[in-house]
Formats: structure tokens, C-alpha cells, sequence
């Protein structure tokens, strides 16, 4: 089992600069959803920030602490634009 904050943790020492939102889906510390704010994400495909993303969250990945994990990912000026709209 895997804590909401561990995955943020897991996030920022991969992707530094990260803003991160979890949330424990079933409550069972295995299935989560993350949104993702960083500036490493400028310049690159969904599926390089989701790349990103799941390079810093292996570990627990492989050794199947996190089952499932919805991400949403955003540079910030993509997120401005998605909040204001919320």
C-alpha cells in the first residue's frame, strides 16, 4: 500500500519542479489520480509527460503498489488556462 503523499514524493524527486494533486481512488492506497503542473512538460507530447511521470513512480509500479494510475498532466501555462475554466 502506497499513501497519497508517498506518491507525491515519489513524483517530486523525478520531476523537481512538479506541482502534484493526488487522490486515492478506492481508498485502498493502489489505484490513484494524479494531476501532474510542471515546466519539464513544455515542448512534449502527452505520452512524454506521461513517460515522465511513470519513470518517477516505477518502483512502486513494478513491484504492483500502484495498480492504476490516472494522470493528468500540464505545463503551467496549460493549467492556467484549464483552472480558469473550472
Amino acid at each position: 500500500m502506497v499513501t497519497a503523499e508517498q506518491v507525491v514524493s515519489m513524483i517530486q524527486a523525478g520531476i523537481p519542479d512538479a506541482e502534484v494533486k493526488v487522490n486515492d481512488l478506492t481508498g485502498g492506497g493502489d489505484h490513484f489520480e494524479v494531476t501532474v503542473v510542471s515546466n519539464e512538460f513544455a515542448n512534449r507530447s502527452l505520452v512524454q509527460q506521461h513517460q515522465l511521470v511513470y519513470k518517477a513512480v516505477q518502483s512502486a509500479m513494478s513491484s504492483e503498489a500502484i495498480h492504476a494510475l490516472a494522470l493528468k498532466t500540464y505545463t503551467p501555462e496549460t493549467w492556467d488556462s484549464v483552472s480558469q475554466r473550472a
